[in-house]
């Protein structure tokens, strides 16, 4: 048998440690003394390992306890999670410290947005486009446009141009967005109508659609900065590109503000 000293000196926990995975039920000592004295296994060293294993990916303790009695087939699909999530993690700090980047940049004089983003006027043409709009979800958009893909072939229509995304939300929701996805066409048909000519500032975005924030990011400073212009209708995103097909980092988006001159 262990003194807790002992235990905590092999395993470089400390003893005000191992009382709180006691006490939290994680790891008990095998015998506590009339003196209070908590004595342990050696066996339980590799317990010991297990927790403090767990808790290095992140687990908390809560979620370790009922982790220590899986077996290694059960535990395996946990780890997983755990590594998705920490990417996704991951992905999102380094956003956050791009953005840090950017402030710094802007706050020491050097105008960031203007060089990654370069906001135009352009006039948008006239389209005949098919489309369908519902409200969904942000993580539905994928099949959204698979749908949109589905439902013109059905109706015999080919795409003539690009597909674009138009958010007519009076709110910004990631679980309830209203969305209308559009194909560009030749043909007339079903669901197809004409999306009049507009004045639109625009930017384009190259890279993954996780990161089209920044292009919103710089069309929103322009706004700031150009307070003689303002929004008349819904903000679009328009793909160019097989995004099946192409790498993330190639992918090329184009943001467009619709406009008009207060």
């Amino acid at each position: 048998m262990l003194t807790i000293g002992d235990f905590s000196r092999l395993s470089r926990v400390t003893p005000r440690m191992l009382r709180h995975y006691d006490a939290l039920g994680l790891l008990r000592p095998e015998a506590v003394g009339e003196n209070g004295y908590r004595y342990y296994r050696q066996e339980q060293l590799s317990d010991l390992v297990k927790i403090q294993w767990l808790k290095g990916y992140g687990f908390s303790l809560g979620e370790i306890g009922t982790l220590l009695g899986l077996e290694e087939d059960q535990l395996l699909p946990r780890l997983r999670q755990r590594r998705l999530d920490l990417c996704r993690e991951l992905n999102r700090q380094q956003e956050i410290i791009h953005q840090i980047e950017a402030d710094i940049l802007r706050m020491e004089g050097t105008t960031f947005m203007e060089k990654q983003y370069h906001v135009v006027l352009i006039q948008d043409p006239e389209q005949k486009v098919f489309s369908i709009r519902e409200t969904i979800g942000v993580d539905q958009y994928h099949d959204f446009f698979a749908r949109l893909y589905r439902e013109a072939g059905a109706c015999g229509l080919k795409q003539a141009g690009p597909i674009q995304m138009l958010y007519h939300d009076e709110e910004f929701s990631h679980e309830h967005s209203d969305v209308e996805a559009q194909m560009v066409v030749a043909q007339d048909g079903p669901d197809v109508k004409i999306k009049p000519a507009c004045l639109c500032a625009a930017v384009r975005h190259k890279g993954p659609y996780e990161n089209l924030h920044l292009a919103y990011d710089a069309l929103c400073a322009w706004l700031g900065e150009h307070t003689e212009y303002r929004m008349c209708g819904p903000a679009m995103d328009r793909y160019f590109g097989d995004p099946d097909n192409t790498p993330v980092d190639q992918l090329e988006t184009g943001v467009l503000f619709p406009v008009e001159k207060v």
